[in-house]
């Protein structure tokens, strides 16, 4: 891209090649309707602009076009509303208009400079006008002031002082506009250092809205970090400062060099590109990079799906690593300005940190220009020296240039080098700022050279629901959870996570498995399975004992069994509990898989972690233990599990005033898999509703909130109703509660008690009474219709939902055992799928025991254990068959 068509702060745009105005004025002079006149020619001009950005024309172009033909029909709208004005009214281009840059569905923002006292007099004129521009099209936005009246706005708003400097005259008397840029410039308004401070403190809160990270599914193009406000905010600093026309004016004042410059210009264009198409696309001023747009785009921007990457996944790494590239130099060159500016105004505070290393107010500079090259490790211990000094704020502008331009020294001899492995290990074991100190070498791009298996993740999302950050991102994320458990002041957040972590001998293993864990993604094959082999060789490689090698191995490749076996297996079933006591092997194994597994999956998606997960994978990692204990060689027998329970229970029962008689007569018809499946707790809560039911109220719902099993209790007593799952399930849909676990339990011939875990939408437990007794009413209404169809869920799945195509798949497996049958149903999750998998099992006579209910983003990952009516396995491929075109028919089309 040439220098002046990048970034022209207060020039005016080039001539529109989309618009021949010859044609325009001769229709204006020939009196044809000129709001008809002007409403084509803007729609020709846009469609003229369309063709050319379809064809592939530079974006830089047309932003400047579409200003020039937005230009040409304004002034003609001037000529007829505002020609008789005199010296009393000028017409100025305020804001992104003002830069000359209008993508197709910009706002148009004008500011009408009039004379003191002269508004009444302009009124009608000025009324008429901005009518006029709405009726052809231009739905411009307009503040009316004198220029006194703009000195004052742009003193107490800097947003307001922004727009003012990069104003453009468009119509009028230039003596009312020079007069407004003396009020408002520089020293009259907002010396460059107040600017400077305001500025910077406006893009922090920019930047806290979304969360200080770029790297969300749906970004934000405009505002978020590394965006294109904040190249703007780059432009708008080094205007006030030193009077530049373009950002390339910083170059030959020595605070850029070209190929910064060029990564800036190549950046902006990316960004514009994206954003032109976006406003075609939606037809209206778009900034999100919505989940629908980012499929679009990627197709019309030539990305191809790949064995190892779709399209949209390839497209998107480009924007990450983009806005990486683009959040950088906003950093360094305001932190260069700052210096500039601020610093170099007050007294230097000079500390040596070493014979490499000074800090100079709250920065870390090098000693010698040339370190990096002279000294290649220094590339490594410049990050350790920032942990040993938690106060400094950063690495100084120069001192970070020199980083960059240093990178490729970090090669396999780098990598190789005994005494950089030792300095990367050390930072690892360092009890302070690790995480801080990672992602900071994240962002400079440290981390990816010295883990090239790191680097090939840099900027990688995933297209779905459920991987919230990209790869790196979410990598760091891990990492900082696992540093929250090993920190005592976090104690109360993750009370046993921080129990196992500080007692670890060695919580770098666990860093090291967190680093690893998903590097090998969109490499092809088992990602767990080759980043095990990446995570081993580093391991040796950097000093480590084979134990703890093969131990951070095996956490790489069985970083998801944790996860897996809580929210998929039935974890109350002995044999499931002994085979993952198994595969962990001792306490060890365990202890650091937990960790692993919490800090894993909340650093996923933060929004689909709840109490409940919480919950089941404590459950999960306690009963381990246990079974750790008793030994491998002697496997729990589920009848000692079962008399554990009824002997506690009854103890607590016979404190409550219940006679032994009274329990005998309700466990009666109890069956092994009721006392299996259910806690203590739970037992003593059943045994005590069932002890004063009239057998008139059944079926009969109760509730209650069941913080120790993550979320809220939903009882429902009835006859036996093999319908009542659909139903039930319907009604808790409709409500708009979730559900993640059903157990359904026979008692007797004739009686069932299903319990269901229920949380609201937004994973919140049901906490206020009035709800509860909502949910109770409704649900005891409706199961009294026995044998009813469900009633209609009408609640629609969330936008983010909708915009997937998630293909249904079906799995049958055999627990011989237990002498049943395991179905697991992948779909695309919405209200009322549970309701639809529940009326497809009773057309086909299929009994429900239990199920596993897990969300994962878009998609529903639910496990249902079932058996034929007369409690045996679907052994025949006919019964399987039937069920799944049932299935198929009520929830979709398999892949």
């Amino acid at each position: 891209m040439a220098r002046s068509e990048f970034s022209r702060l207060n020039a005016a745009p080039p001539p529109a090649q989309s618009l021949d105005t010859t044609p325009l004025d001769h229709a204006l002079q020939a009196g044809e309707n000129p709001v008809r006149i002007l409403r084509r020619a803007l729609r020709q001009g846009d469609a003229a602009l369309r063709e050319r950005f379809d064809a592939g024309a530079p974006v830089e172009q047309l932003v400047r076009e579409r200003a020039a033909l937005v230009d040409a029909l304004i002034t003609r709208a001037c000529r007829l509303h505002l020609q008789s004005s005199g010296d009393t009214l000028t017409l100025v281009a305020v804001g992104g208009y003002g830069r000359g840059e209008l993508h197709p569905c910009s706002d148009i923002d004008l500011l009408l400079l009039i004379a003191p006292g002269g508004l009444e007099a302009q009124r009608s004129r000025i009324e008429a006008f901005i009518a006029f521009l709405w009726d052809i099209g231009l739905e411009a936005s307009h503040s009316v002031r004198t220029p006194e009246e703009c000195a004052a706005a742009a003193r107490a708003d800097i947003t307001v002082a922004t727009n003012l400097m990069e104003s453009r005259l468009l119509f009028g008397p230039r003596q009312l506009y020079a007069q407004m840029r003396k009020l408002t410039d520089p020293p009259a308004t907002w010396p460059a250092a107040e600017f400077f401070s305001a500025k910077f403190h406006e893009q922090q809160q920019r930047h806290q809205k979304f969360h200080d990270t770029a790297y969300r599914l749906e970004p934000n193009i405009k505002e978020s970090p590394g965006g294109l406000r904040d190249i703007q905010m780059i432009g708008w600093v080094a205007k006030r400062h030193f009077g530049a026309d373009t950002l390339h004016d910083l170059v030959n004042h020595g605070f850029i060099t070209e190929q910064e410059f060029e990564i800036l210009s190549r950046g902006q264009a990316f960004l514009w590109k994206i954003r032109f198409a976006l406003h075609y696309l939606n037809r209206r001023r778009e900034d999100r990079l919505l989940f629908d747009a980012q499929i679009k785009l990627a197709t019309r921007f030539g990305y191809r799906d790949t064995p190892q990457s779709l399209g949209v996944e390839q497209f998107m790494q480009e924007y990450y690593r983009t806005i990486k590239d683009l959040g950088l130099l906003n950093e360094m060159l305001l932190q260069s300005l700052e210096e500039v500016i601020i610093v170099q105004t007050s007294s230097a505070d000079v500390t040596p940190l070493d014979g490499d290393f000074t800090a100079r107010n709250g920065f870390v500079h090098i000693n010698e220009p040339d370190l990096f090259a002279r000294k290649p490790s220094a590339l490594l211990a410049i990050f350790h020296v920032l942990q040993q000094h938690p106060r400094l704020k950063g690495i100084a502008a120069n001192t970070l240039r020199a980083l960059r331009e240093n990178l490729d020294r970090i090669d396999e001899q780098f990598r190789s080098d005994p005494a950089n492995r030792q300095l990367f290990m050390t930072i690892l074991r360092e009890p302070q700022g690790v995480t801080h100190e990672l992602r900071r070498m994240n962002r400079y791009g440290v981390l990816g050279r010295y883990l090239p298996a790191f680097g090939a993740v840099v900027g990688r999302m995933q297209y779905d629901l459920f991987h919230t950050y990209t790869v790196d991102e979410h990598i760091l994320f891990v990492l900082s959870n696992l540093r929250r458990f090993a920190l005592s002041r976090y104690d109360n957040e993750f009370p046993l996570c921080s129990q196992i972590m500080q007692a670890l001998p060695k919580p770098e293993l666990a860093y090291l498995a967190a680093l690893f864990h998903d590097v090998a993604k969109g490499r092809g094959g088992d990602h767990s399975e080759l980043g095990s082999q990446d995570a081993e060789r580093f391991c040796i490689d950097h000093g480590l004992s084979r134990y703890d090698a093969r131990l951070v191995a095996w956490l790489v490749q069985n970083h998801l069994l944790l996860s897996i076996t809580a929210q998929k297996r039935d974890i109350n079933d002995p044999q499931v509990l002994h085979q993952f006591a198994s595969l962990v092997s001792d306490q060890t194994h365990l202890d650091y898989l937990y960790i692993l597994t919490v800090a894993d999956v909340r650093g996923t998606n933060p929004e689909l972690w709840n109490s409940w997960k919480a919950s089941l994978f404590q459950e999960l990692y306690r009963a381990t233990s246990a079974a750790l204990r008793h030994g491998l060689e002697n496997p729990i027998d589920k009848d000692e599990l079962i008399r554990e329970t009824q002997t506690a229970a009854i103890h607590v029962l016979n404190e409550r005033g219940f006679e032994s008689v009274a329990i005998s007569r309700i466990w009666k018809n109890f069956s092994e898999e009721y006392f299996l499946q259910h806690t203590v707790d739970e037992v003593i809560w059943h045994t005590t509703a069932l002890a004063h039911i009239d057998p008139d109220q059944v079926p009969l719902a109760f509730l209650r909130d069941q913080p120790q099993r993550g979320g809220t209790a939903v009882c429902v007593y009835s006859r036996d109703d093999d319908f009542i799952f659909g139903r039930v399930t319907a009604v808790l849909s409709q409500l708009g509660l979730t559900v993640l676990d059903a157990r359904l339990i026979p008692i007797g011939s004739d009686a069932r008690l299903d319990t269901y875990v229920v949380l609201e939408d937004d994973a919140a437990p049901i906490s206020d009474p009035d709800r509860l007794q909502e949910i109770e009413q409704v649900l005891r209404r409706e199961i009294n219709r026995h044998n009813a169809s469900p009633i209609p869920v009408t609640r629609r799945a969330p936008r983010q939902v909708r915009m997937f195509a998630t293909p249904t798949r079906i799995h049958f497996a055999q627990d011989v055992i237990n002498r049943r049958t395991v179905l697991e149903i992948s779909a695309g999750d919405r209200p009322g799928l549970l309701s639809l998998i529940g009326q497809a099992l009773k057309a086909c006579d299929v009994r429900l025991h239990n199920a596993k209910i897990t969300t994962v983003g878009e998609r529903a990952e639910d496990v249902f254990f079932v058996t034929d009516t007369g409690g045996g396995p679907l052994d025949g491929d006919d019964a399987q068959s039937r069920l799944r075109s049932a299935l198929l028919s009520r929830i979709g089309e398999a892949s």
